[in-house]
């Protein structure tokens, strides 16, 4: 395993490469591209320090002009993240998330393939209220690993593997189809209003992606999970295990305390417009903003006391527009002319024939996902979509929407961040995640690919034929 100095000395070399393979008048921009991707992608720094460093030397090197290198602050997506960040803080915070999940858990009957089931439930429900798959992850797999324990499940047993990999790969894959549950999600959306001038309300993105993405990959997560790990579990309600019942907490009173209660009036409120957004026009973003300003208004009594100073992690807000600004970078370049060049001329894309351009663009997608991670590959491809989109004949937000098939097909745990820190604190290997998404991979590739293009198909996605 590499030290974070390897690993920073490896994106120097990789960027001083680019440099010199570029052309003289890309030279620059291509460096520093794959200068700031790298250090996403390795986190060989903090994700705000490499943000500020890329606006740092973009602005003080002149690559790029400062309204193009801070153009990601003028996007919704970038305040949707930012009201996130408030909502996941009061969620948890006021013991909401917490109660949510033990809720669900807490009910689970039957055997280890019912429990599996819940788990993977509980993780996509808490992308409606809980915008970030790495507070998702942190928030459930201390509960997990309880209910394990309950269920007398030592270290290392098939079903406690199970458990664990099932609450940190569904926490990513159920809320992949859901705004602004994931982090790659709110990179794409924001690339293609910031670039392209095409915002995609919360309800177009759920119909689109939730119905096989999300829903497909879960069903393939259970049954993987179940192959790989199989064991035979007394369920928490069971009389074998009255005692395991993870919704009975000493910390978690049974009734709603005010604060949980203003919350749960928020976030419905929030739900209700974002489900709306198509009928009333208010982006998903300033939604999010306004519900996360009616979090930390005096007199809400819902987040208290200095929350910017002591509640709110501001990384993923500095990625966001930190990548963003690369995005518009590649563009105002012409780095992403180049790219996209490149791109048209090695892929055998060709006019008209929907299905395989589908395929191919889902391909190129997912292998740019496992060298820039899935949070740096839409801020990479995104720019570069309208030439492709003329190429294959398909509308540009069709051609911008096959970038979420890529990231929805995680190959390894490594190109999601908070999978790696779940399975850290559980104590699980990385490897062990890893025979469940490369099992997935194949039915992926052959089932889900397939049907998410025959949906699409069947929304116009395609245009006339």
């Amino acid at each position: 395993m590499l030290g974070t100095n390897s690993l920073r000395l490896l994106v120097a070399l990789a960027a001083a490469g680019a440099f010199f393979a570029a052309p003289a008048e890309l030279a620059p921009a291509a460096a520093l591209t794959v200068f700031t991707v790298g250090l996403f992608a390795t986190s060989a720094l903090p994700e705000s320090t490499t943000a500020l460093l890329f606006f740092a030397i973009a602005v003080i090197a002149g690559i790029a002009a400062p309204q193009d290198v801070f153009a990601g602050f003028a996007s919704g997506a970038l305040w949707l993240v930012f009201g996130g960040i408030i909502i996941g803080a009061a969620v948890k915070e006021t013991g909401l998330g917490k109660r949510m999940a033990r809720l669900l858990l807490g009910r689970l009957r039957g055997g280890y393939t019912a429990i599996l089931i819940g788990i993977v439930l509980a993780t996509t429900a808490l992308g409606f209220v809980m915008p970030s798959t790495m507070a998702r992850t942190l928030l459930m797999v201390p509960i997990v690993l309880a209910l394990a324990d309950g269920l007398g499940l030592e270290q290392g047993r098939n079903a406690r593997i199970g458990l664990v990999v099932a609450a940190c790969l569904g926490s990513y894959f159920g809320p992949v189809g859901i705004l602004p549950a994931n982090v790659p999600n709110n990179v794409l959306i924001g690339a293609a209003e910031t670039y392209h001038g095409i915002a995609l309300g919360w309800l177009d993105y759920f119909v689109l992606h939730f119905p096989v993405l999300s829903l497909g990959r879960c069903a393939l997560l259970i049954l993987a999970i179940r192959l790989v790990f199989p064991d035979r579990v007394t369920s928490p309600g069971s009389e074998e295990s009255s005692d395991a019942d993870p919704g009975d907490d000493p910390g978690v009173s049974d009734r709603l305390s005010r604060p949980e209660r203003r919350l749960g009036l928020i976030l419905v409120l929030a739900l209700a417009f974002w489900v709306t957004d198509s009928f009333h026009g208010i982006r998903p973003g300033w939604i999010a903003l306004a519900a996360g300003i009616a979090c930390i208004l005096p007199g809400a009594g819902v987040l208290t006391g200095d929350v910017f100073k002591d509640k709110l992690a501001l990384g993923p807000f500095f990625y966001v527009a930190g990548i963003l600004g690369v995005g518009s970078l590649v563009v105002t370049s012409g780095l992403g002319d180049a790219v996209s060049a490149a791109l048209l001329a090695s892929a055998p894309i060709e006019p008209g024939a929907h299905a395989l351009d589908f395929g191919i663009l889902s391909a190129i997608a997912t292998a740019l996902g496992m060298v820039a991670t899935m949070p740096g590959m839409p801020a990479i491809l995104t720019p570069v979509m309208p030439e492709i989109a003329t190429a294959t004949g398909m509308p540009l937000e069709t051609v911008l929407m096959t970038q979420v098939i890529g990231y929805a097909t995680v190959v390894l745990p490594y190109q999601v961040p908070p999978i790696v820190v779940g399975l850290q604190i559980a104590g699980i290997r990385q490897g062990q995640a890893a025979k469940i998404t490369l099992l997935m991979l194949p039915p992926t590739l052959l089932l889900i690919w397939p049907l998410a293009y025959g949906w699409w198909s069947l929304l116009g996605l395609f245009g006339p034929t």
